[in-house]
């Protein structure tokens, strides 16, 4: 009998219709014993542990704005939606401009921050 390759298999795979991938997949229990999506779910909690090391949220936390307050006051707004007076607040004290938000989003706004001149961090 022929050895497939790995590419060779996954191509045949890809030719398959659902009810054939069920019945090799059906197959594959009864020949070998083991069930192939119960390693596949087993092996997903180990790469969720490896994402876990790194937090899945942030805050972004505004530390100056620099020497023209005017854009950053104005992103301050767009952002959190607050009035004038505490834009301006955040913008001339720092503190808190977003919690709990998606590290890929928090380093978004942080280029933006940094793009008006401003000084953030993720916390």
């Amino acid at each position: 009998m022929a050895k497939f390759t790995k590419d060779e298999f996954i191509i045949g795979l890809k030719e398959m219709t659902i009810l054939e991938v069920n019945e090799l997949v059906d197959a594959m229990k009864e020949e070998f014993g083991v069930d192939p999506s119960a390693v596949a779910v087993a092996a997903a909690p180990a790469a969720g542990d490896a994402a876990s090391s790194e937090p899945s949220t942030v805050t972004l936390v505004l530390t100056s704005a620099g020497g023209n307050k005017i854009p950053v006051i104005k992103l301050v707004r767009d952002i959190t939606g607050l009035g004038l007076k505490e834009a301006k607040e955040i913008a001339d004290n720092g503190g808190n401009i977003k919690e709990n938000i998606s590290s890929d989003e928090a380093n978004e706004l942080k280029a933006k921050f940094e793009e008006a001149g401003a000084t953030v961090e993720l916390q």
